[in-house]
């Protein structure tokens, strides 16, 4: 798509993820008509002849037995003989041990220091051997396309899909890491005068947090280097996403966005969005309308040309233009969704980067200069974001965007969003991740499932609990801001469920919302699997799809696939040398989840135990 094109798609849209969006714990639904015919309700309902006014449980009511018994699907995560069908006796030894290392504290912190250590005492071709029958072996696939097809073959056979990953990453020191940082996240015009620069501290670039993968160990993170870097990966990307579609019919692809682009440009957009969520606020406070539902606070429209103009926003002639869209400002009045579109630009990138002065009352840049360098860094991320949709579109693959830290965050999302609106208008082919450990994670959610009924494009979500924890709660205390985590783990798991079961009772009234359960959590999938028996929602409708990693909750996983459910591993390739950071990162996260809970080495001691007493010394899948 032309860049002219992106950009007017950009500034029309409108964004979820940028501010503070206070909403009660009541559902805020749309009120709009919806645009389905009678006919396409019919087949939805099962049969069932509805109205608007008849309550949706009323027809379900009416469906016949055999179909309410057919929904009704129950999964038996303790039966060790179907989760592990898959696996041969060495593989569950395989699993034992290395679960057992990763709850050795000593190993684990040092994990680094004793791979390199193996290496010199081994040799590469010993030390490589070892850790296909270890570490690599469990969590990595194989080298490249070629040697990942087998696994992957596998696991499709007993309904497991695959989600490829690259995981080669680039082993920084913690000084090359915060060196490269604060080169790519300072603009030119900081460096130059940066007193005379007044942003947001949450959204500048901090020494003392420059290495992002700080506290993180679930998440890979990507430096900014120059533009062919980027487009280096941006390659990666796509052959993944090529072998995605060669691998499954319905394939997924995860990317992240600063891998492609200077996050410079992340940082600023997002202190925009979030500038200009404070305006509304601050307008809506001044219509005595700052205790509603976000959904339902809609400003007066001529109250709010008199409020821009008295505080010299813009000219009168400025201001009634911005207002006289195809449909803004109909209804007389302006909500959320409708203030966002006004972000525009004409010629430059740069000129969305305009915010509200609330002292002054005016429009000024976000930043007094920005360099032609600058701007052309800025048009290329948007366009090698861009490429990746269409190849997505085109190997019908869903490409699924992964969250980032909270001060990239806000543009991340938008500008997913805006893949959205291009390419999700016959089916869900561009999925944005949730991170529910957010405060605000409900009410992001909730905003954007608006946005996508009013426009009507298939909403797609992925629901993970999140990241960046340790390092967003130490930041924002380090550098002062109010922490956007929820306070404890329990308070996640709470978010984690209402946001799920809005996306739920979304895809029940309008099956145009998708959702992938991104989980190792049992109950979190016990409780996906109860709403949607309760809703009648089928597997086989692939709606909701589910999510682990790979060499984790097989015992999750497998059950799932073989009883019909859509169900995906993260599939991580590359090098043994060159996913050392990656293995590094999964034997810490699985430290704390060893420890957290014994389930899972214990149903492997019960599988492996029954085989040899039932005589299955030799066990080998056969699919």
């Amino acid at each position: 798509m032309p860049y002219t094109k992106f950009v007017a798609a950009l500034v029309r849209a409108n964004s979820s993820n940028v501010g503070k969006i206070r909403i009660s714990s009541g559902r805020c639904r749309s009120t709009l008509a919806s645009t389905k015919t009678q006919e396409e309700k019919e087949q939805q309902m099962g049969g069932c002849t509805v109205v608007e006014t008849v309550p949706i449980e009323f027809c379900q009511k009416l469906k016949t037995g055999a179909n309410s018994q057919l929904n009704k699907i129950h999964i038996d995560f303790d039966n060790t003989q179907e989760a592990y069908k898959s696996k041969g006796n060495i593989e569950l030894l395989r699993s034992l041990l290395v679960f057992k290392l990763c709850t050795i504290d000593l190993l684990v912190e040092k994990n680094r220091e004793l791979m390199e250590l193996s290496k010199k005492l081994l040799g590469q071709w010993m030390f490589e051997k070892m850790m296909k029958m270890t570490f690599y072996g469990q969590f990595v696939a194989g080298e490249d396309h070629n040697t990942i097809k087998p696994l992957i073959q596998k696991n499709q056979a007993f309904g497991v899909g695959a989600v490829l990953d690259y995981s080669v990453e680039e082993d920084l020191t913690q000084e090359e890491a915060e060196k490269k940082e604060m080169e790519s996240c300072v603009s030119e015009a900081e460096k130059e005068s940066p007193d005379a620069v007044h942003r947001e501290k949450k959204y500048k670039a901090h020494r003392q947090f420059g290495d992002r993968r700080g506290g993180v160990i679930s998440a890979r993170t990507y430096f900014y280097a120059d533009e062919a870097k980027c487009d280096n990966q941006m390659e990666t990307f796509i052959n993944c996403i090529k072998a995605s579609g060669g691998a499954s019919a319905d394939g997924f692809s995860a990317i992240k966005m600063t891998a492609l682009g200077r996050p410079q440009f992340l940082l600023q957009f997002s202190e925009v969005l979030v500038k200009w969520r404070q305006f509304f606020n601050f307008l809506a406070a001044q219509q005595g309308k700052s205790e509603m539902m976000v959904l339902e606070q809609k400003l007066e429209l001529e109250q709010l040309k008199e409020s821009l103009i008295k505080m010299g926003v813009g000219a009168k002639d400025d201001i009634a233009n911005w207002f006289s869209g195809e449909k803004l400002g109909l209804s007389g009045t302006i909500d959320l969704l409708d203030w966002n579109s006004l972000i525009n630009d004409t010629t430059k990138i740069s000129n969305l980067l305009m915010v509200p002065n609330l002292e002054t009352g005016q429009l000024e840049p976000l930043l007094k200069k920005f360099t032609t360098e600058e701007e052309r860094q800025m048009k290329r991320m948007l366009q090698r974001v861009d490429v990746l949709a269409k190849h997505a579109l085109e190997n019908g693959v869903r490409l699924m965007v992964d969250a980032e830290q909270t001060y990239f965050q806000p543009a991340i999302s938008r500008l997913t969003l805006e893949m959205q609106r291009k390419f999700n208008t016959e089916k869900p082919i561009i999925f944005n991740t949730y991170q529910c450990y957010l405060k605000e994670a409900y009410d992001n959610v909730s905003v954007d499932i608006e946005l996508s009924r009013r426009e009507g494009w298939y909403f797609g979500a992925k629901l993970v609990r999140g990241a960046y924890m340790y390092q967003e709660r130490a930041r924002a205390e380090e550098i002062g801001y109010e922490d956007p985590i929820n306070p404890d783990y329990e308070a996640t798991n709470r978010m984690y469920h209402k946001c799920l079961e809005y996306v739920l009772e979304e895809i029940e009234h309008n099956r145009k919302a998708n959702i992938m359960v991104a989980s190792h959590n049992e109950d979190t999938v016990k409780f996906t699997l109860k709403m949607m028996n309760e809703m009648g929602l089928s597997p086989t409708e692939n709606k909701v799809y589910f999510g682990q990693l790979l060499g984790m909750c097989d015992q999750i996983s497998f059950p799932l696939g073989q009883a019909g459910f859509p169900v995906y591993k993260y599939v991580p390739y590359g090098p043994v040398n060159e996913v050392i950071p990656y293995l590094s990162r999964r034997a810490q996260e699985n430290r704390g989840f060893m420890k957290g809970s014994q389930r899972e080495r214990s149903l492997l001691w019960k599988e492996l135990k029954r085989r040899v007493l039932g005589g299955q010394i030799f066990y080998t899948p056969v699919y």
